[in-house]
């Protein structure tokens, strides 16, 4: 993915930038010719991390698997 850090851009290009809504398309133009297009799109949202075991699910598996250990084993 290339990356375009809106600070280095002059101010009125990146307000243009960062106004472009969900499923707005800006045309980009050189030299009278189409260079590109950009579509806007949602902003990226992480995906929360699941939730850390509790301790006592953690013991809960341990035991589980020492005692399936043992039984293949014995």
């Amino acid at each position: 993915m290339k990356r375009l850090d809106l600070d280095d851009l002059p101010p009125k290009l990146a307000a243009l930038l960062t106004s472009v809504e969900e499923g707005e398309e800006l045309l980009l133009v050189q030299n009278g010719g189409v260079a590109g297009r950009l579509t806007g799109g949602a902003p990226e949202v992480a995906p929360e991390p699941d939730a850390p075991p509790t301790s006592e699910e953690q013991a809960k598996e341990i035991f589980e698997q020492f005692r399936s250990a043992m039984e293949d084993e014995f």
